[in-house]
């Protein structure tokens, strides 16, 4: 008895110390990036550095507005997620539901691979073809738009929007489907009535976790966007915060470094607010 306590005292230990690990993380990545942050946005100004529409880190004299990157990152996500989130829930609730055994296997074999692809694949992909199909479509004189990103970021997201979602409808008790078959429901009002509001709750963190890959993702983005510091439209090239770092740190120094990292500052928090947005609209409905 004592040796099994003993053994369970360890795990519950080992448990703990992994969960301080993880916070430790988030807490030392969110230091260092406000660290690193905060002088730019201090030299430049947090006005002109956030509402600023030109972003001209090389010139002679030197403009750091990122507004366009704000603005190209919100509607690129919201573009994604509208796109993306409909197709994700409507396929997760068929296999989850309603789809054959063998249909269902096959399709989430390829959910599953689909979940597994580079996002360089992607970014070739519609590189090599959807920018060509919307320049010729569109008759465009370039297809790398804002456009080809919200299509590509729409395809990149399906895969965590179903499994999650998969995950929850099929977690949900069948006494509740059973209890209002035997009321006359029908199969699609039961699916639709009982099992998504039972699984909501899972099927908002499928939500979140695509809007955290949409906004988090930089190298498909940068091979379709064209990756011009653009205000945004829906055919022009426009450049993402993530597209932003990505494209310059490697060759950046003094104020264009620190302003680069005060945009990895403002992706994070952009995120965290988001992610703390949505918890509070769940935690609300749950407390309702």
């Amino acid at each position: 008895m004592n040796k099994r306590r003993i053994i369970e005292n360890v795990i519950h230990g080992v448990f703990l110390i992994l969960g301080l690990v993880t916070v430790g993380c988030v807490l030392l990545i969110t230091g260092y990036l406000v660290i690193s942050g905060i002088p730019a946005i201090r030299e430049i100004g947090l006005i002109d550095f956030l509402f600023g529409q030109t972003w001209a880190s090389t010139a002679a004299e030197p403009q750091f507005g990122i507004l366009p990157f704000i603005l190209t990152s919100v509607y690129g996500t919201a573009g994604a997620i509208v796109l993306g989130v409909p197709v994700g829930f409507f396929a997760a609730v068929w296999l989850a539901k309603m789809a054959p055994a063998r249909v269902k296997g096959v399709v989430n074999e390829a959910v599953s691979l689909l979940a597994g692809i580079p996002s360089v694949v992607y970014g070739l992909v519609g590189m090599m073809v959807l920018v060509p199909g919307i320049r010729i479509f569109f008759d465009l004189s370039d297809g790398a738009s804002l456009l080809a990103a919200i299509l590509v970021l729409a395809v990149m997201i399906l895969p965590s929007i179903i499994k999650v979602s998969i995950t929850a409808l099929e977690a949900v008790p069948r006494e509740y489907e059973e209890a209002s078959l035997a009321l006359g429901a029908t199969p699609v009002e039961t699916c639709f009535k009982v099992s998504v509001l039972a699984a909501k709750s899972g099927i908002a963190t499928a939500v979140v976790l695509g809007v955290g890959r949409a906004i988090g993702e930089a190298m498909a983005v940068m091979m379709v966007s064209g990756n011009a510091a653009n205000m945004p439209s829906l055919f022009e090239s426009v450049r993402f915060l993530t597209t932003a770092v990505a494209s310059e740190m490697a060759y950046s120094s003094g104020l264009q470094q620190e302003a680069l990292f005060s945009i990895a500052l403002v992706l994070f928090l952009f995120i965290m607010l988001i992610n703390a947005t949505l918890n509070y609209f769940l935690k609300g409905k749950k407390e309702a």
